[in-house]
């Protein structure tokens, strides 16, 4: 006979999956974000919501979660899998180079955003100092969880939001030991016992680092052996498992291990195999966390205390995106638009607010009643991040184009100009960057230009078409101009009036085949790189190196026949015969040209 226990469990199961298979699809069918979708099923299906009428109706318990703490283990779970998965897109050498921003800007977002909240507590409320800034410190959090999926680590602006999210997950067990000590029972144990962890912990993680850096090889190279899928999954499951079960048995956060654990499997050549692998449990683990936010809306405090709960959501929301916008805007780290982007993503608290409220209420510094409602501020907060999301980006994207044309620092004269910033022009202007060149690019997408604003890049809006858009660019000092646009009546149109204009001028311009080559180059340019060609010159150097042909003689046979066919089209306007590439002999020493 099946258990209630069991019976529960199930339909705990059910609302999950249905969630994630029913409910999610609907919303992204609206464009609206899964995340709202998850927290409004844990609304629906919670305590406060369908889970209230189970008592009367008791087919509804096999449709709603009687409790938070039902699916608790599954959303710390969710959690630990997302930094799991963090840890993998990343590396040592990547978080190395964030230092700066982890230690300097992720500290001084946490104190300062902590201080000025527990500043305005004390100003506005009974609260006595401990309690105020405890309160501060945890408001001033922000949810890994949410922030990271929807902003990535690979732009401006998840760089920026990874690393101060970094520093705030290393600090959750001070913040915890602190809150102890300043318990009005509090002795003197509470800064050993803090310093017993942190050693402790840093033991366990130079520990887990040279471990892994042994181990993690082979047991991946055994499941690759393997040649099953399931064995991976085992593996890497086992791997953040011990991580983040190692960390936690020393005190500190588990999601560390789990960070480390990513980290290190990125470091092996199993990396893309893992991330394969665990990306499905990650985002239906992640969506039971989310559930269980939903779960926390108590629909009828809300009713009852409307007015407080949104001045309180309101007051830390702008104090937090102030804060985290100025710090990253006078530090230099950051352009005005992805500072604001970044203020706003980071704005509401973070499923960790709710663990430090616990651990300032065990500690007797807050009531219960306070800590119920900051629990509810916490929850509202997490469920409004995607929109705060949405208007950051939409406020970055205006705040970028207002200052579009006022950045004359930073287009010296002699740079490159790039028309159009699509991947050819960003792959042109990453390589003008890396080797110090100075350049600027126009674009006439809005969108395309305040992306690539947000990541670094130097853009213009500009429609070239219109007359004279060009010319306030200031092309008579520039170096060169790349046309990268995918129009091909519009090249030659352009190359034909600059060459007129500007006769000296290096016009490099990207055709689509021979003949579009042929005739930018009648037009006045001074190469044109045929897309097909050029694929068909890599392809073929990819074949002369895997069987096993030297670089270097492919390199130059490659560059025989890249120039032979520059020549036949700047002369004939067509390719007279096919590609012939000249194969050395197998085994030939690098520089012997073919």
């Amino acid at each position: 006979m099946v258990s209630e226990t069991e019976t529960s469990a199930i339909g705990n199961a059910l609302v999950v999956l249905g969630a994630a298979g029913i409910v999610i699809p609907a919303f992204a069918r609206f464009r609206l974000p899964p995340v709202i979708g998850f927290i409004l099923v844990g609304l629906l299906v919670g305590p406060s919501g369908l889970g209230a009428l189970a008592a009367d109706y008791p087919w509804l318990r096999h449709v709603t979660i009687g409790s938070t703490e039902d699916i608790a283990l599954f959303a710390e779970f969710g959690i630990i899998l997302l930094l799991f998965s963090i840890g993998l897109e990343l590396s040592f050498r990547r978080l190395w180079q964030l230092r700066k921003l982890v230690f300097g800007i992720g500290a001084a977002e946490l104190l300062f955003g902590g201080a000025i909240l527990g500043g305005a507590l004390m100003l506005f409320t009974d609260h006595a100092t401990p309690a105020a800034f405890g309160l501060g410190i945890a408001l001033a959090l922000s949810s890994t969880a949410l922030v990271l999926p929807i902003a990535g680590t690979k732009s401006a602006v998840g760089r920026a939001s990874f690393s101060m999210l970094l520093f705030e997950d290393l600090a959750i067990v001070p913040i915890i030991f602190i809150l102890g000590a300043f318990a009005p029972t509090a002795s003197g144990d509470s800064t050993q016992l803090l310093f017993a962890t942190l050693w402790q912990g840093g033991l366990v993680i130079a520990a887990l680092a040279i471990g892994g850096w042994f181990l993690l090889p082979r047991i991946f190279a055994q499941a690759a052996r393997a040649k099953d899928p399931e064995l991976f999954l085992a593996a890497s499951l086992l791997v953040v498992i011990v991580a983040a079960l190692a960390t936690a048995a020393v005190g500190l956060s588990p999601i560390v291990g789990a960070l480390l654990a990513g980290l290190m499997i990125a470091e092996t050549e199993y990396h893309g195999e893992v991330e394969a692998i665990t990306a499905p449990f990650k985002g239906l683990a992640l969506g039971v966390f989310l559930i269980s936010v939903g779960m926390g809306l108590n629909l009828r405090t809300i009713v009852e205390q409307w007015p407080e709960l949104m001045v309180a959501v309101g007051g830390v929301i702008t104090i937090k995106a102030l804060v985290t916008a100025a710090l990253l805007r006078f530090s230099g780290f950051a352009r005005r638009g992805t500072a604001a982007e970044v203020g706003l993503l980071m704005a509401s608290p973070s499923e960790t607010t709710l663990i430090v409220l616990a651990a300032a209420l065990q500690a007797q510094l807050i009531t219960s009643s306070t800590a119920e409602f900051w629990q509810l501020v916490t929850a509202i907060g997490l469920t409004i991040t995607p929109l705060l999301a949405r208007v950051g980006h939409d406020v970055a994207r205006q705040i970028e184009m207002r200052s579009g044309d006022a950045d004359d620092d930073e287009t010296p004269e002699g740079r490159t100009v790039i028309v159009g910033f699509g991947r050819v022009g960003r792959t042109v202007a990453e390589l003008l960057r890396e080797h110090d060149r100075p350049y600027i690019a126009v674009d006439a997408d809005i969108d395309t230009v305040a992306a690539a604003r947000r990541d670094g890049f130097i853009v213009r809006y500009a429609d070239v078409a219109r007359p004279g858009s060009l010319d306030r660019l200031g092309i008579e000092n520039a170096q060169a101009i790349v046309l990268t646009m995918d129009d091909p009546v519009q090249q030659l149109r352009m190359t034909r009036r600059l060459r007129q204009k500007y006769p000296d001028l290096p016009i490099i311009s990207r055709a689509r085949d021979a003949d579009h080559a042929a005739a930018l180059y009648q037009a006045g340019a001074s190469d044109a790189v045929p897309e097909t060609l050029e694929s068909s010159l890599q392809l073929a150097e990819a074949v002369l190196i895997d069987l096993g042909v030297a670089m270097g003689p492919v390199i130059a046979s490659i560059h025989d026949v890249r120039a032979r066919m520059r020549h036949d089209i700047m002369t004939k306007g067509r390719l007279d015969h096919e590609p012939r590439v000249h194969r050395p002999q197998i085994g030939a020493r690098s520089g012997e040209s073919g």
